[in-house]
């Protein structure tokens, strides 16, 4: 990326981000997101909840990813139902548990539309169906991205049994695991961004927005986690709200790292097309 472009680029970013209703766009995302996540969580927990997961390890993982706050609703949730395995939500209900799920994904596509200033035009139930994939594909992320920090310790104990591992080799791949789950988000994220926006473009067109939104989203969530334990007292304003307030400003302040992230790939996607 040229000087001239780095600047032509930088322009039409700061008109895209002034033209477009950012904030509104970003509450639409967190009422939606309020909906969606715990249909969402009742369909992992029903597939997660047939490991052997120690508690421990959860709340570890949950602390890490989730603001204080947050974190604390989430564990709670988490752990009634962790070592009981849900089987007939993986068949009873489980259409309409992912069509509420997928309502979430469905605003979000509506969103990177408006980023790539485009139409929908894709029939409903092709729209629902892709919503409904994404959330799926989602769902086999997160399990996937919850398995690696807590199920590596056992991976790389009988990797280090059987092929015999120095133990220096060991330690490297234990903090792989951490890279690895960043990793996983990055590409899920250029996942969406890609089949989001009702346009063609390659898949990894969207590997600037899936950067900026992973890097963004785990500083936001972490500041935010700092303020809300330090200085915040939403508990004398909203009382036994407290809990879902901080979780919808926290979406709120998550859609906005989305939507900004759909907004640099647009920008270089309309740039591409004009040079092309």
């Amino acid at each position: 990326m040229d000087l001239r472009f780095a600047r032509l680029f930088t322009k039409n970013l700061i008109a895209q981000l002034k033209s477009d209703p950012i904030p509104d766009l970003a509450a639409t995302l967190a009422f939606y997101f309020i909906l969606s996540i715990f249909p969402l969580m009742i369909f992992v927990l029903a597939g997660v909840s047939f490991f052997e997961i120690n508690n421990d390890e959860v709340q570890n993982l949950i602390n890490a990813y989730f603001p204080g706050e947050i974190g604390d609703t989430f564990s709670r949730i988490v752990l009634n139902t962790i070592g009981e395995p849900q089987a007939g939500l993986l068949s009873i209900g489980i259409l309409g548990t992912l069509w509420s799920a997928s309502n979430g994904i469905n605003a979000f596509i509506r969103s990177v539309n408006r980023a790539y200033n485009i139409e929908e035009t894709r029939h409903f139930l092709k729209l629902r169906s892709i919503a409904i994939g994404l959330t799926v594909g989602m769902v086999l992320l997160i399990i996937i991205t919850l398995a690696l920090p807590v199920f590596g310790n056992q991976i790389l104990n009988l990797l280090e049994a059987i092929l015999l591992l120095p133990t220096e080799i060991v330690a490297v791949l234990n903090n792989f695991r951490w890279i690895a789950a960043f990793a996983i988000m990055i590409v899920a994220l250029m996942a969406l961004y890609w089949i989001a926006p009702n346009t063609k473009q390659r898949f990894r067109d969207g590997l600037t927005g899936a950067i900026f939104a992973t890097i963004g989203w785990q500083l936001i969530s972490f500041f935010f986690s700092l303020y809300v334990s330090n200085y915040a007292n939403y508990e004398s304003t909203y009382g036994p709200l407290a809990g879902v307030i901080i979780l919808m400003f926290w979406f709120f302040l998550t859609g906005i790292i989305l939507i900004v992230g759909a907004e640099i790939n647009a920008t270089l996607h309309h740039l591409r097309k004009k040079s092309a």
